[in-house]
C-alpha cells in the first residue's frame, strides 16, 4: 500500500505559506481587483511582496489596484504578519475546536518557540494585541488623515496604512511613500510605533505586559529592548550625519523636518520600509549603512525578517569572547549555550550565502543597473524590508522571479527552508580531534 508524503513541520508551513501566495496571486488577477493591466508576473510579485510583508512593488498598489484589490493585498499582509498558522489556529480557536498536538507542533515552529507549552495563550494574547494596537492607532492617524481627505477616504486611508506599518509591510497608497508628510508628528509617531512594536517580537511584549518588571523580564526580552534602542538611536545620527548636506534629501529641510526625517529612516530600515524622503537620491554610504540594518532585521517571532537582531548581538558577543580568549559567550551576566550560537552561526551564514546566490543572478540581468543598487534592493528583499533605489519597476521577469524568492526566504527564514530541504539523521558518533589552520 502506498504510503502517503509525510512533511515535517518547516515543510508544511512553507507550503501553506506558498498556497497563499498563489491563493493571492490568482485573487489579484481577477479583472475587479485592478484598474490597469497586470500581468501574471507582476500579480505573483505583488501577492509575495504582501504576504511576506515586504513592501516592494513593481506596479503602484494606489493606482493600479481597485478597493477590492487593496483589500486583498491587507488580507495578505495581515495573514503573513500574523503568521499563516496562527491565523489558522485563530479561525480554529473561534470555532469552538480543540487544538491537537500537531497543530500545537506546527505552531511552535511558526513561532519559533521553545517548546509547544503556552503556545495556544501566546497566538491568543498575539491576536487580541494586535488588533487592540492597530484600533488605537486608526483612530490616532485619522485625526490627521480625516481633514486631508474626508471621514471616508482618511478612515479607510488610516485602515490600510495602520495595518501595512504594524504588520512590517511598508505599502502605500501614495505613490511616493509618506514624503508628503514628512514633517509631520503625527503620522511620524503613529506609523513608527507600529512597526517598532511590530519588530520587536510578540514574545517580547508578552514578556513585558506579564513581567511589568525589567527584572523580571527574560533575557531575550531584555537584550532586544536595549539593542533594539542602541541600534535604532546610532542609525538615526547616522543617517543625519550623511544626509543632512544632501539637497536632494534633508538638506533643503527645516530643522524640525530634518530630524523627523532622520528619525524615521533611521528606524525604519531593520523592518518596515517607509520612506518619507527620496530613496533614489540618498548617499552612497547612507545607502550602506541600511543594507546593514535590514540584513540585521527584526526581533524573532516578529513580523518582520533579517536575520534578526538577537542573532547579530549573539555572534558580536561570539567574536568578542573568542577575541578575549573566554570559551563561553556571555550576555548579560548569563552564558549563551553553544546550541544558540551555532544556530545564529547557521543563519548568518546561509544567508549571505543566499543573498550572494541572488546578486550573481540579478546583476547578470540587470546589467544596465548600479551595483550598490542591486545589493540594496536584494537585501531590502530579504530583510523583508520593502525599501527600494527605484530598481523594483525596471527588474526583469528573472529578475523579479528571484526578488520573489529571496522575499519568500526572508520571511521564512533560513533555517526553516534548510531544515524543510535536508534530511534530519541523529550522528552520535564521536571522531578523532583534526587540526585545520584557518584565519
Amino acid at each position: 500500500m502506498h504510503n502517503p508524503i509525510k512533511l515535517n513541520p518547516p515543510q508544511f508551513l512553507a507550503l501553506l505559506f506558498l498556497f497563499l501566495i498563489f491563493v493571492g496571486m490568482c485573487m489579484l488577477k481577477l479583472p475587479v481587483a485592478h484598474e490597469e493591466t497586470l500581468s501574471w508576473v507582476d500579480a505573483f510579485f505583488i501577492a509575495t511582496s504582501a504576504a511576506t510583508v515586504t513592501g516592494l512593488a513593481t506596479v503602484d498598489p494606489g493606482s493600479t489596484f481597485t478597493l477590492f484589490g487593496e483589500i486583498v493585498i491587507l488580507f495578505l499582509i495581515q495573514v503573513g504578519g500574523l503568521g499563516v498558522m496562527s491565523f489558522a489556529s485563530l479561525v480554529v480557536i473561534m470555532m469552538g475546536r480543540k487544538i491537537s498536538i500537531k497543530q500545537r507542533v506546527l505552531m511552535q515552529e511558526a513561532l519559533n518557540q521553545p517548546s509547544i507549552g503556552g503556545v495556544i495563550r501566546l497566538v491568543r494574547n498575539l491576536f487580541v494585541f494586535s488588533i487592540s494596537i492597530q484600533i488605537i492607532a486608526i483612530f490616532f492617524l485619522s485625526l490627521r488623515l480625516v481633514p486631508d481627505f474626508g471621514v471616508s477616504k482618511g478612515i479607510y486611508y488610516s485602515i490600510f496604512h495602520v495595518i501595512s506599518a504594524y504588520n512590517n509591510a511598508g505599502f502605500s497608497l501614495w505613490s511616493d511613500g509618506l514624503m508628503g508628510y514628512v514633517g509631520d508628528p503625527m503620522v511620524n509617531i503613529v506609523i513608527s510605533f507600529l512597526f517598532i512594536t511590530g519588530g520587536i517580537g510578540f514574545t517580547v511584549l508578552v514578556d513585558i505586559w506579564v513581567s511589568r518588571s525589567w527584572k523580571k523580564l527574560s533575557l531575550h526580552t531584555r537584550v532586544m529592548l536595549l539593542s533594539t534602542l542602541i541600534i535604532n538611536i546610532v542609525a538615526i545620527l547616522f543617517f543625519y550625519l550623511f544626509e543632512f548636506n544632501n539637497p536632494k534629501t534633508i538638506g533643503m529641510l527645516s530643522g524640525a523636518e530634518q530630524f523627523w526625517a532622520s528619525y524615521f529612516q533611521g528606524v525604519t530600515p531593520r523592518t518596515a520600509g517607509f520612506n518619507s524622503i527620496d530613496m533614489t537620491a540618498i548617499n552612497p554610504d547612507t545607502s550602506l549603512l541600511m543594507i546593514l540594518l535590514m540584513f540585521v532585521g527584526a526581533g524573532s517571532t516578529s513580523t518582520g525578517g533579517g536575520i534578526k537582531l538577537t542573532t547579530f548581538v549573539v555572534i558580536i558577543f561570539t567574536v568578542a569572547a573568542f577575541l578575549k580568549g573566554k570559551e563561553n559567550t556571555v550576555v548579560m551576566m548569563r552564558t549563551i549555550r553553544n546550541a544558540v550560537v551555532y544556530r545564529a552561526l547557521a543563519i548568518t551564514t546561509i544567508s549571505i550565502l543566499f543573498i550572494f546566490a541572488a546578486l550573481f543572478i540579478i546583476t547578470y540581468v540587470q546589467k544596465d543597473t548600479s551595483f550598490m543598487v542591486i545589493v540594496f534592493e536584494v537585501v531590502s528583499a530579504f530583510g523583508t524590508v520593502g525599501l527600494s533605489m527605484g530598481l523594483t519597476p525596471d527588474l526583469t521577469v528573472i529578475g523579479k522571479i528571484v526578488i520573489c524568492v529571496v522575499m519568500v526566504f526572508g520571511k521564512l527564514g533560513p533555517l526553516t527552508l534548510a531544515f524543510s530541504l535536508a534530511k534530519q539523521t541523529k550522528d552520535n558518533i564521536r571522531y578523532p580531534d583534526g587540526e585545520v589552520f584557518t584565519g
